[in-house]
């Protein structure tokens, strides 16, 4: 496994840290090792709504207008003459 060592930490943080890991019944060293497994988690990407993805879609083709979003419309009911 790799080691690390990060210097220079405030005697606060260091203070917090060990009364964090005291709370959860820890060696402060384990305690660190999951924050950093944690904050290494890679989490998606938020994406924008239908009419932004279907936008970014059609970005290389020519269109230059906005494609709006159409959130709050009412669908109507489409009718067929027979």
């Amino acid at each position: 496994m790799a080691q690390l060592v990060v210097r220079n930490i405030e005697n606060a943080v260091k203070a917090r840290l060990q009364r964090r890991a005291r709370r959860n019944g820890r060696s402060m060293e384990e305690e660190i090792r999951d924050i950093l497994r944690s904050a290494a988690v890679e989490e998606p990407l938020p994406t924008g709504g239908l009419g932004t993805e279907i936008a970014a879609l059609f970005t290389k083709v020519g269109i230059e207008s906005d494609i709006p979003e159409l959130r709050g419309h009412k669908v109507k009911p489409v009718h067929f003459e027979s």
